[in-house]
């Protein structure tokens, strides 16, 4: 059941284990998987070194330009701030809001010692994104105890050892946890009984479910539906009809139906950066200098993950948002920024006359596998190795001392000012 504000971290924890919201003892059989989510994760993070700004309106983003809002605090959502939103209109919402630009290595630091830390608790955790995870703790009921003492476990070792908050949802299935953490943000947690997944499914708006964005949403409101009961009563035929192949799916989730395993084992598809301008540009100089930088972070994030790709493909968004995408096979695995580099530019100059100004550029490493396995292109160019050992030694350097990195001249900030991108980058 969700925390109730002003009580003891210890004394919550102790009624959760006894009572359910009803006052009654809680059946755990059976609600063995846990969605644990970190609140606000990004925002955590940086309260950890700027205590004095709990409490206040936080937004972590790039404040110019077309940047995007990575994440906010509860007290910046409360006034509509929401992740993915326009910086600019967020700061319209919150003017008072204390903007912090990101820093990629710390939050990467501290989701991998939430991972290990998660890690510590079972060895069935399938990893989300940097900040929430699926726990199957079955294999650890006998060492650690109920679901819930498991929850409040995990709950406690992330605050003392982390400094941050988690929100965690226990239930039967993975659909339906992650629900229950949602439902219990922030800093709760929630054990949603498995006789009683589908009572309290369908008391849900229809976009608790998986799969319900605003088109969807909308083409559900127009057939009547606007509840997770109003899903499950309508036939499967004419949700198909509307919604192709997601119609079943949809229709299972609203009974509960989701039997898939937590899949410990997560492997990455692909790896890739993009970003956009704050000026909407046709300058090759600006295209392939943006391209350089996205291939150190790829090549970094591949080296990091002990990865290689056998794929490089470049995308890039029109001023009229059109995209095009092209990709190319590199025959062996690469890891290294100026392989990296080199075929995207190639791929850029493939495209020929732009038929309008370059809004967005990416590039990414597809069929991933791990570098031990994968044959590494051999160049015949030794300046190739000498940029690749370069790029070794960067990582190194970057791991000592954190913000210190090797990277190429030409992206050192220079006197002129250019278009560049505003950096709302995927990662």
């Amino acid at each position: 059941m969700p925390e109730r504000p002003g009580r003891p971290a210890s004394s919550r924890a102790e009624a959760e284990l006894r009572l359910g919201q009803a006052g009654r003892v809680l059946d755990q059989s059976g609600c063995t998987i846990l969605h644990v989510d970190m609140d606000a994760f990004f925002v955590a993070v940086e309260l950890r070194q700027r205590p004095e700004l709990k409490g206040r309106q936080v937004i972590v983003g790039f404040p110019e330009g077309r940047s995007v809002v990575l994440s906010a605090s509860y007290e910046a959502r409360a006034l509509g701030v929401r992740s993915a939103m326009p910086m600019v209109t967020a700061m319209r919402m919150a003017p008072s809001a204390v903007v912090i630009e990101p820093r990629h290595g710390a939050y990467q630091e501290v989701s991998g010692q939430v991972m290990e830390l998660f890690n510590s608790i079972t060895d069935k955790v399938e990893p989300l994104s940097v900040d929430e995870a699926f726990l199957d703790v079955s294999g650890a009921l006998r060492r650690l105890g109920t679901p819930l003492e498991i929850g409040a476990l995990v709950r406690r070792q992330v605050e003392a050892e982390l400094g941050i908050t988690a929100s965690v949802g226990i239930a039967a299935s993975k659909f339906v946890a992650k629900i229950a953490s949602t439902r219990c943000k922030p800093n709760g947690m929630l054990l949603i009984e498995k006789d009683r997944t589908v009572e309290y499914l369908h008391t849900l708006p229809v976009q608790a479910l998986w799969g319900v964005g605003a088109k969807t949403l909308e083409a559900l409101q127009r057939l009547g539906i606007f509840t997770v009961a109003d899903v499950a009563a309508t036939p499967v035929a004419v949700l198909s009809k509307t919604l192709g192949a997601g119609g079943r799916a949809l229709h299972n989730l609203s009974w509960g139906i989701d039997p898939r395993p937590v899949t410990p084992v997560h492997v990455e598809k692909s790896i890739g950066a993009e970003g956009t301008f704050a000026v909407d540009t046709f300058d090759d100089d600006v295209l392939t200098k943006e391209l350089l930088r996205l291939s150190h972070r790829v090549a970094g994030r591949l080296r990091e993950a002990g990865l290689a790709g056998r794929t490089l493909a470049l995308k890039v968004k029109y001023s009229d948002f059109s995209t095009i995408s092209r990709s190319k096979a590199m025959g062996a695995g690469v890891d290294s920024a100026g392989q990296i580099y080199t075929g995207a530019t190639g791929l850029l100059r493939a495209l020929g006359t732009r038929p309008q100004s370059v809004r967005l550029i990416g590039v990414r490493v597809e069929a991933l596998e791990p570098t031990s396995s994968a044959p590494l292109q051999l160049a015949l160019d030794r300046r190739e190795d000498n940029e690749r050992n370069a790029e070794v030694v960067g990582d190194a350097i970057a791991a000592k001392f954190g913000t210190a990195r090797i990277v190429p001249a030409r992206l050192l900030k220079s006197a002129r000012k250019d278009p560049g991108p505003s950096r709302p980058e995927t990662f």
